[in-house]
């Protein structure tokens, strides 16, 4: 059984077909710079990587170039879309919705669109993948697979802000945490390599990398983590502040005349590693 899997982020799109019998790889490949200019980098297992500049106003386009660098008759891994089985598409926010993968629906899309304000540069972008691989691969099975669903085991003391309730009641306003599916993997790699039941250990699980995170896992259970309700929150990261006092954002928009929105580009963009 081959499986594409296809990660979108804000403007780029990695991709791996798999055959997930023998969980080896067939061809990977990256979209860089979409909606820019755009780059496809390609590898069938086997044969040689290859470049190539391509204009890529939007995930869309970007979809087109990894069915079309995949079906190449030259330096691609299969002979026909009908090859591939399933495709699944990670998603970042799945809110308190989705607390496992699922098999996405019209519903399910409709759920992961509620969520867009929570990650506005990510989930939207999930969508246009998603609806682009529909219309390419028509009735063929998706999943969607949630960096937000494994800490939907973190307890209430956990995930609840110290600010009136009523804006976690109206707005839904709490840590949700990221990274979910590298935290639930290297949680449940590590308990095999020490040889030890994942319910009989106590983790501190650390992703690092442009965007970080640190989690403790308590017997294969997320039970507390760094990031918030967005991926802004906790480490300092590639270009991101982590935590900071809130209170600088009424400070720097009194000092630069800058709108909120202006600073949370900054704290996202231009800070963390890159601002120091």
């Amino acid at each position: 059984m081959k499986v594409l899997v296809i990660n979108c982020g804000s403007s780029s799109l990695k991709y791996q077909l798999i055959d997930s019998d023998t969980e080896a790889v067939i061809a990977k490949g990256l979209c860089e710079r979409i909606g820019i200019d755009g780059k496809l980098t390609h590898q069938t297992m086997g044969k040689d990587k290859y470049t190539v500049d391509a204009a890529m106003p939007d995930h869309n386009a970007a979809v087109k170039f990894v069915l079309d660098a995949l079906l190449d008759t030259d330096m691609g891994a299969i002979a026909s879309l009908s090859e591939i089985d399933a495709v699944g598409h990670r998603i970042v926010h799945g809110g308190e919705k989705f607390a496992n993968s699922v098999v996405i629906t019209d519903e399910v899309m409709a759920a992961i669109e509620e969520c867009n304000d929570l990650a506005p540069l990510h989930n939207p972008a999930n969508l246009i993948g998603i609806r682009a691989c529909q219309a390419h691969m028509p009735g063929v099975p998706m999943v969607a697979v949630f960096d937000t669903a494994f800490h939907q085991t973190m307890p209430d003391k956990a995930y609840t802000y110290a600010i009136p309730y009523e804006y976690y009641e109206n707005y839904k306003i709490r840590r949700y945490g990221f990274h979910g599916t590298s935290h639930s993997f290297v949680s449940k790699r590590l308990a095999e390599l020490i040889g030890r039941d994942i319910k009989d250990t106590k983790l501190i699980v650390c992703h690092l990398g442009n965007g970080s995170s640190i989690t403790a896992v308590d017997g294969g259970k997320s039970v507390d983590t760094s990031m918030g309700l967005t991926p802004l929150a906790g480490l300092p990261m590639g270009t991101r502040s982590g935590d900071i006092d809130p209170a600088i954002l009424e400070f720097i928009a009194g000092k630069e005349g800058k709108s909120v929105e202006e600073i949370t580009t900054i704290l996202n963009k231009k800070s963390g590693v890159s601002g120091l």
